[in-house]
C-alpha cells in the first residue's frame, strides 16, 4: 500500500483539537507528533486521501504552516 506524508506546524497548544478533527474523519489519515515543543506534526494518509488532509488542515481556524518535507535532527 501506497503512503504519502503531509508535514505541518502548528501551536504545539492547538495539537490536541487537529488531531480530534482529523479522528473524526474516519479512514483520512493519522496524525503525529514529530516535534511536540515546535509544533511539528504529520499526518500519515494515501496519495488518494492526501488532497483531502490538506483541504481539512488549511479549513481549521489555526495558524497553521504546511512543510515540504522533515528531517529529524537528532
Amino acid at each position: 500500500m501506497d503512503e504519502a506524508y503531509v508535514y505541518f506546524k502548528i501551536s504545539p497548544a492547538e495539537t490536541n483539537y487537529v488531531n480530534r478533527i482529523l479522528e473524526g474523519y474516519e479512514y483520512l489519515g493519522v496524525m503525529t507528533t514529530l516535534q511536540r515543543a515546535e509544533g511539528i506534526c504529520m499526518v500519515r494518509c494515501t496519495p488518494d486521501t492526501e488532497p483531502l488532509v490538506r483541504q481539512v488542515l488549511a479549513s481549521l481556524d489555526i495558524e497553521l504552516t504546511f512543510l515540504e518535507s522533515y528531517t529529524n535532527e537528532f
